[in-house]
């Protein structure tokens, strides 16, 4: 009985092993690359309560955390996030449908 205890429990260890070891980590954008930047709402169609700052990647748009729309000016100004899509200089990473920041840069 013992045995088959020990069996089990290691089999258990090695199952629980190889699911962690399978999953990757979604790859970091490591070079910055210019994306589109505004309010997901106002102005890419998103869902939500909340003017939010998003970032269209590859056409796509996502949430942004790491920084806030209230961070880059007034977003109900005249070239503010909720009245116009400008470019940005990003990098960070794709989690869980956001995008995970680690720069943010708007561009001229």
């Amino acid at each position: 009985m013992r045995t088959s205890v020990k069996i089990a429990m290691l089999s258990l260890m090695l199952a629980i092993y190889a699911c962690q070891s399978s999953t990757k980590p979604i790859p970091a954008v490591e070079t910055a690359q210019e994306v589109e930047a505004s309010c997901g709402i106002c102005k890419f169609g998103m869902e939500g309560d909340d003017c939010a700052l998003a970032v269209k990647i590859d056409g796509k748009p996502y949430y942004v955390d790491g920084t806030s729309i209230d961070e880059h000016g007034d977003a109900h100004g005249k070239t503010g996030f909720c009245n116009a899509i400008r470019k940005a200089e990003v990098m960070g990473r794709l989690e869980n449908g956001r995008f995970k920041v680690t720069k943010f840069k708007l561009l001229p």
